[in-house]
């Protein structure tokens, strides 16, 4: 069996994890990024072309530090790689308001982003509706509808991110071990031993990032603490005649009260299309059993009940489709906990649908917990 030994061993390099070797590799960390996959790819929850970020996290006014140092880690890295990661555009949050949208039991999503974009002095406005609708036509919001604005939002390019932060790391002194799957990470008093399909690498210490795939290594009631639940992303045909959908705002539509009750969507990268997402709840046991492909019924139904009498300026024809997850807490909290109580043994999960926004500022808040 093959041996090597490194500071830190990172196991998953997908949002988090690349962020996190990348951070590593700055500071000169022998350290090493293992993924079963070849990153970026398209199996777990950081792929589909964008991801909307935005300051005012309704989610939890701890996040906005993330958020706001996370943009200005891609600026970094933008300027080291002359990648483009983030697009500014602005975004919209709306309340239909009449029943305020509950997101993961926290009630009055619209209003707690309000109060943290005011409580952090986060750039914003909030829009009448008559100003809106000449804005924004294709949106049939209520005239009970509330509308929040926010300068700094936009959407990342998940993939460009990760590949970035993967390639810089190697550049910097990180070593990847790609197509390779973790069957076990064991305690060795101060190493841990980490099998590697016929290989047995030693770590001072180890960041696991593996996304859904942190189940197969935690104990049973922790994992049933974590749900996995199936997204499906849509990329819908724009009709002839409405406004440009290219130079539109990044947006989120809480239209009712549930969870479930959302649409959202971004401007047109092609022309031709604009993507939209809803979000679903509904748990799948384990990331290797999910559905991955989308069936016509489930196109009717997103037309039906999340396009129709909500947008117009939209053929009722969807050219493309792609499937993710979320790995999801009760509360929509993250998870950054010591494996076991052991400080030197991290683990890192459940960014419940809004984690791809903080990822590159959690990479350099884990490495800081490691001591670096």
């Amino acid at each position: 069996m093959n041996k090597s030994s490194f500071d830190v061993v990172v196991v998953g390099l997908g949002a988090v994890g690349s962020a996190t070797l990348y951070q590593l590799s700055k500071r000169g960390i022998n350290s090493l990024g293992i993924d079963q996959f070849e990153p970026p790819h398209t199996l777990g929850s950081s792929h589909g072309e964008t991801r909307i970020t935005r300051l005012a996290v309704g989610e939890g006014e701890e996040y906005v530090a993330l958020a706001k140092r996370s943009h200005e880690i891609w600026a970094e890295l933008e300027a080291l790689s002359g990648k483009k990661i983030r697009t500014k555009t602005g975004g919209i949050l709306l309340d239909s308001g009449v029943d305020p949208w509950s997101k993961h039991g926290v009630e009055g999503f619209w209003e707690r982003t309000l109060r943290f974009a005011q409580n952090q002095e986060i750039s914003h406005r909030v829009l009448e509706s008559k100003e809106f609708k000449e804005s924004y036509p294709p949106f049939l919001l209520p005239p009970t509808g509330k509308i929040y604005w926010e300068e700094e939002a936009g959407y990342l390019f998940p993939e460009v991110a990760i590949q970035t932060q993967l390639d810089l790391a190697q550049k910097q002194g990180a070593t990847l071990m790609t197509s390779s799957k973790v069957t076990s990470i064991q305690s060795l008093g101060e190493y841990f031993r980490i099998r590697v399909e016929g290989k047995e690498i030693l770590a001072k210490q180890v960041v696991l990032c593996a996304g859904g795939w942190v189940k197969d290594f935690l104990p049973l009631p922790t994992q049933k603490k974590l749900k996995i639940c199936r997204q499906v992303l849509y990329w819908i045909a724009l009709a002839e005649g409405y406004p440009d959908w290219e130079q539109y705002p990044v947006w989120m539509w809480g239209y009712g009260p549930a969870p479930e009750d959302f649409i959202y969507g971004f401007p047109s990268l092609d022309g031709k299309s604009i993507k939209m997402a809803s979000e679903s709840f509904v748990e799948v046991a384990h990331p290797d059993e999910l559905n991955r492909e989308v069936s016509e019924e489930e196109e009717e139904i997103f037309w039906h009940t999340k396009v129709e009498g909500k947008l117009i300026g939209l053929k009722k024809q969807i050219l493309k489709t792609s499937v993710c997850f979320y790995t999801v807490t009760e509360d929509a909290r993250f998870v950054i906990e010591p494996m076991n109580g052991d400080s030197n043994f991290l683990w890192v999960s459940a960014c419940s649908g809004h984690g791809f926004k903080h990822s590159a500022a959690l990479g350099e808040d884990l490495v800081k917990r490691l001591g670096y």
